[in-house]
């Protein structure tokens, strides 16, 4: 694929986000892993701010869901061929919100993990992610404005490989626990129009954390460095809001735009989900993710799971 400028990549998809997102194919899971990759590294966001603390509250919320989805494909004697495979993924998400007067603040957790098992390929990561968002906000006379604060981290659980190797070598490590991790400090102001939209902009810094030092350079680090330190600044739009009675649209774009390098090397995610409640317990989703990151690779990331499963609210 040709090399794309983030900042091209970042008008289209402003411009056709919301049409785009409820148009993506579904993929079967054998699909997701066609390059012979853990999908897990290839959607580490690096911001991830979607934290809304609505006007009406006063004191704290809390808000806890629970989930379990999975996949599965049998075939036997089939014409058309096909590969059987099965795919569960865990998640859980804890928001705490908080506001007084002027003042608010918003905790947000996701953790989620999902493995594959194809016939004659064994077990693979599908889903792998860690984060911690954290918001500080202070509101000004016009409510639709604001100053914000935001203390974020992000990484994985497991191990992560590339199986894209000869026959007979074992497949290449590409991530871990804490390899890498994410720091970012972002501080700016904030419009918010309306409940389900939000724009965000402000300085930002970035700290990126390579345990082990034989992925230091797959991550944009020097051969040996643990440790990264960046100074920039961020642009983010967050959209969430209801399309159908019970079909929920969750959508963003997100950068971060190193000051001592060329703007062509901005990060960019452009996140997509469609949330769907069939009732009260089982929901369906799809997600579709884009995201440029030079550090990592010069060609865009992309990934796309269309998933069902229960959730259960714990709060």
């Amino acid at each position: 694929m040709p090399r794309i400028s983030p900042i091209l990549f970042l008008s289209l998809f402003l411009f056709v986000a919301t049409f785009q997102s409820a148009g993506q194919e579904a993929i079967e899971i054998s699909d997701l892993i066609e390059d012979k990759s853990d999908i897990s590294v290839r959607d580490m966001s690096r911001i991830n701010r979607k934290i809304i603390v609505a006007d009406s509250l006063e004191g704290w919320e809390l808000d806890w869901v629970s989930g379990l989805n999975g996949a599965q494909a049998s075939y036997d004697n089939w014409s058309q061929g096909g590969v059987n495979t099965i795919s569960v993924t865990a998640s859980t998400v804890f928001n705490a919100k908080f506001r007084k007067n002027r003042f608010a603040y918003a905790l947000a957790t996701n953790l989620k993990y999902g493995k594959a098992r194809l016939e004659g390929e064994g077990t693979r990561k599908t889903d792998d992610r860690i984060a911690i968002n954290n918001k500080f906000s202070y509101l000004f006379e016009d409510n639709q404005w604001s100053a914000f604060a935001n203390i974020n981290f992000s990484t994985q659980f497991d191990q992560g490989f590339d199986y894209n190797v000869p026959d007979g070598e074992a497949p290449k490590l590409i991530s871990k626990f804490f390899a890498p991790a994410y720091f970012t400090q972002i501080a700016g102001i904030a419009y918010n129009p309306a409940d389900y939209f939000t724009a965000e902009a402000g300085m930002a810094l970035k700290e990126t954390i390579v345990s082990d030092t034989t992925l230091s350079t797959r991550y944009g680090l020097d051969a040996g460095e643990k440790f990264r330190f960046e100074p920039g600044y961020s642009i983010a739009l967050n959209f969430e809001r209801k399309v159908f009675s019970n079909v929920r649209l969750i959508s963003s774009v997100e950068t971060f735009t190193n000051l001592q390098r060329h703007i062509d090397n901005t990060d960019v995610n452009f996140s997509n989900e469609l949330i769907g409640k069939i009732n009260d317990v089982m929901n369906m989703s799809l997600q579709f993710v884009m995201i440029y990151d030079s550090d990592f690779s010069r060609e865009v990331q992309i990934k796309q799971v269309l998933s069902a499963g229960i959730s259960y609210s714990i709060l």
